[in-house]
């Protein structure tokens, strides 16, 4: 395991930025990334930019189907960390037990993993939604009704230490929010 590897998780709500600053923070770093959205539309076989207007808790988006989404992305992630590859995960990870999970496979590889909590104000996600609702290449299905029910059931991270987390409002510009963190004081 090269002792350089590292573990990136962006996480947050539909629409707070995170998938924005984790592909730029991917490339920057040039990091393995991986999106869950992505990854959730090639396990069923279908086109990442297939739009999937279910209801929260059926089709593609049950409870079951998204644990073995975030089951792909931590194998997908360890693949390339045991190669001495750093990774960048894009989800939501909406609950203690997704990130115990990626702790659980950090700890294991002896790499180090930062969770990159990603928000903003909600009048900027409705924004940033009804934008991303009129581009035929979206990858997300994240809607309005869909955050909401998403915010109510976010467990804050309350578990994760200081030196494990990170806290990032993204209105600001990719570089501004990169150049401002702490994300970069590893690299």
């Amino acid at each position: 395991m090269s002792e350089h590897a590292r573990l990136y998780v962006f996480f947050g709500l539909i629409a707070s930025g995170k998938s924005t600053l984790a592909k730029a923070w991917a490339t920057s770093i040039k990091a393995f990334y991986y999106n869950s959205d992505r990854v959730r539309k090639e396990l069923a076989g279908i086109a990442p930019e297939t739009s999937q207007k279910e209801v929260m808790d059926q089709g593609i988006y049950t409870k079951e189907f998204s644990e073995r989404t975030y089951d792909a992305l931590l194998k997908h992630a360890e693949k390339e960390l045991t190669k001495g590859s750093s990774v960048v995960l894009d989800g939501s990870y909406q609950n203690k037990k997704e990130r115990e999970k990626v702790r659980e496979l950090a700890r294991r590889l002896a790499v180090r993993v930062y969770f990159v909590l990603c928000g903003c104000d909600e009048d900027e996600m409705k924004r940033r939604m009804e934008v991303r609702a009129q581009d035929p290449m979206a990858v997300s299905d994240g809607r309005w009704e869909v955050y909401l029910k998403q915010k109510e059931r976010f467990e804050p991270p309350d578990e994760l230490s200081t030196e494990e987390l990170i806290t990032i409002d993204t209105q600001k510009t990719v570089k501004e929010m990169i150049q401002e963190s702490r994300i970069n004081q590893d690299y």
